[in-house]
């Protein structure tokens, strides 16, 4: 995964991607960070799939069905040495607004919810994070998590439309900027972003990504996420439930929004953000929950 340093409108164009657990593939296009071919806009930090490089039918996973309690299904950290504070701030204290966009059933959104606001959610596995200047008590927005039953106008969610629907339902410029609008939508629709898109669109290229707005759609101090409905094995844990799928890449997201919210603070010699350095790696249930770990500069491994 690497970056590369092209300017889309006068700005860097930064995309972090998770590392895709087939080599053969990090080599390829899906991790050139500056192939036009993925036009990735700028400040966009997405979740690649996974790949079964073993050939088993889990998904990368060696057969441990997500047993990232099982050391041996740890490898080593991608990217290229620590992560490195390049200055653009963090969001300490942060928190998540849930964004329900169309009919999504209430065993889903509940498990977001909960997921975010319980003790033994996102909340349990973010102490690791103090190294690099965040420390959470409580995830719960201020503003109220907002159940939008109009669906999007196509299936095709582009980045504009998750950007208008954050503006639409809490304010183009919402009193809190310390939050990360998670915009979640229903099965049946995919997101779309500079020709890649999500589960269930036709250029599969990554799970989730988060953002910050453009200045047109959304002020640019506001972040965001779009988490599609995890639809395809190329973004699902083999024995995990649709709920765990969705855990594990609202985390990631969640987790990498706090550390690198511009795409201007923690990130390695190559671009990888906290969670990309241990994608696919250990992920692991705990609750009744979905999680990967996060990597760690004191210790220089995968943490939970």
């Amino acid at each position: 995964m690497l970056y590369g340093s092209p300017k889309e409108n006068g700005k860097p164009m930064k995309k972090a991607l998770i590392a895709l657990a087939s080599l053969s593939l990090v080599a390829g296009a899906a991790l050139a960070q500056n192939a036009n071919d993925l036009n990735p806009k700028a400040g966009h930090h997405a979740t690649n799939p996974v790949a079964d490089h073993d050939n088993n039918g889990n998904n990368g996973d060696n057969g441990n069905n997500g047993n990232g309690n099982d050391p041996t299904n740890w490898a080593t950290p991608g990217g290229s040495g620590n992560l490195i504070n390049h200055g653009g701030g963090v969001m300490n204290g942060g928190k998540v607004v849930c964004i329900f966009w169309g009919s999504i059933p209430s065993s889903y959104s509940s498990n977001m919810q909960s997921f975010r606001s319980s003790s033994s959610g996102i909340i349990a596995h973010v102490g690791m994070l103090s190294q690099y200047g965040v420390s959470e008590s409580s995830m719960v927005g201020t503003h109220a998590d907002v159940f939008d039953p109009t669906p999007p106008s196509s299936t095709r969610v582009t980045d504009a439309m998750v950007q208008a629907e954050v503006a639409r339902t809490v304010g183009f410029n919402p009193a809190s900027t310390n939050t990360i609008y998670e915009v979640f939508i229903p099965s049946g629709y995919y997101s779309y972003d500079g020709g890649s898109t999500s589960c269930g669109g036709p250029n599969l290229q990554y799970c989730a990504y988060h953002s910050s707005g453009d200045g047109t759609h959304l002020a640019t101090n506001v972040k965001y996420s779009i988490e599609p409905w995890p639809s395809c094995s190329g973004c699902a844990v083999s024995g995990w439930t649709t709920n765990q799928n969705a855990n594990h890449f609202m985390i990631h997201e969640t987790r990498e929004a706090l550390t690198d919210p511009y795409g201007t603070s923690w990130y390695d010699a190559v671009g990888y953000e906290a969670d990309d350095k241990c994608a696919w790696q250990g992920l692991f249930l705990s609750a009744g929950f979905g999680f990967q770990p996060e990597y760690s500069n004191s210790t220089r491994t995968c943490v939970q």
